[in-house]
């Protein structure tokens, strides 16, 4: 546990330009102490001990804002950043050197059972307010935009962006849509609403040229 801690703390100074010394990360870190209470409270589940489990990842949830179920597995170096209102869902499991922004939601559909939450891999960043929602897979590597909904499985090395998650990018290199491009971030509600714009346009046409040839009435 001790190890654990330090490696943690030296994850935090690496990664936060805000972290400028060990005992204010130890300290003030909720992150931190939100992951290292699921640890104590993963022990206790996995030796089916569910009601003091529960009680010690609910108690964590008042003191950081942050909602991890004991029987979430967890990989090492989790990075929670300005955490609050984060879920982490029952049967989630989480690689190594994975990054979390506040509202993530790593939860489930409500119809499915057994494994019903996402396996994030090692390396994966999801931003602010994203859902990663169901029995998926998103592979190493992977970036998850702010808000994004993300509901099937993502290849390694994609960023995903949007609601339902597109891919846009893939190992550097962008990957081709019909959306429209604006600032490298394509909108399907955007495009729809251009489509329906383009739509009017061309009614408003017809009924221009009705009016010329006399056929309006």
């Amino acid at each position: 546990m001790f190890k654990r801690i330090k490696e943690d703390i030296d994850m935090v100074l690496e990664l936060d330009p805000a972290a400028t010394s060990r005992t204010m990360v130890f300290l003030t870190y909720s992150g931190m102490h939100a992951v290292w209470g699921h640890l104590i409270a993963h022990w206790f589940y996995k030796h089916r001990m569910f009601l003091i489990a529960r009680i010690i990842s609910q108690t964590i949830r008042f003191f950081t804002g942050i909602e991890i179920h004991p029987g979430a597995t967890i990989g090492r170096r989790l990075f929670i950043d300005h955490g609050m209102g984060i879920v982490i869902g029952e049967t989630t499991t989480i690689g190594d050197d994975v990054t979390l922004y506040q509202g993530v939601t790593l939860g489930g559909t409500g119809k499915e059972k057994g494994k019903r939450h996402p396996t994030i891999e090692d390396k994966v960043l999801v931003a602010t307010g994203a859902q990663v929602l169901g029995n998926i897979t998103i592979g190493e590597g992977t970036n998850i935009g702010a808000n994004s909904v993300v509901l099937k499985n993502v290849p390694s090395y994609s960023t995903v962006v949007g609601i339902p998650g597109h891919i846009v990018r893939r190992h550097g290199k962008r990957v081709p849509t019909d959306t429209l491009n604006h600032n490298n971030l394509p909108d399907p509600i955007l495009n729809k609403i251009l489509e329906l714009e383009k739509e009017i346009t061309q009614f408003k046409e017809k009924e221009r040229n009705e009016v010329k040839d006399g056929s309006h009435i």
